[in-house]
């Protein structure tokens, strides 16, 4: 039970940065609008090309993870975690399309091997139990 007050302020702490980027700020001025982050000056093309993958798999994965929580720990967990593994899996074939590094590689291939059972298995228990 000890760690119930972190879980809490952690979630927390996410709902409501959540809840700060998802805020419209489009009639705002004064130069405080989002800038995508920027390729490093000596960086090459592929380079750029995995930054914009990484930040689209990102974008989509952090939007399917902002479920409406049911109370339910259980189906929160494995609609959140479905989300989160496929965002984990689609960086992973990101790595693979645009890294070099055989340690990186097989650490992408890994994630893809061993969270795509998860992802099935989830769902799987999402519809058994009528979710």
């Amino acid at each position: 039970m000890k760690t119930l007050p972190f879980v809490l302020s952690f979630v927390s702490g996410l709902t409501m940065a959540s809840l700060a980027l998802a805020q419209d700020h489009s009639g705002h001025s004064g130069g405080h609008e989002m800038q995508p982050a920027q390729a490093a000056p000596n960086s090459t093309a592929s380079t750029a090309l995995s930054t914009e993958a990484f930040e689209a798999a990102n974008a989509v994965m952090h939007q399917a993870m902002a479920i409406l929580y049911t109370g339910n720990a259980d189906v929160d967990f494995a609609r959140a975690m479905i989300a989160h593994h496929e965002g984990a899996v689609a960086m992973a074939r990101v790595q693979l399309d645009y890294g070099k590094d055989p340690e990186m590689r097989k650490l992408a291939e890994e994630i893809i091997a061993a969270q795509g059972p998860e992802i099935a298995e989830m769902k799987a228990w999402l519809e058994k139990t009528g979710q």
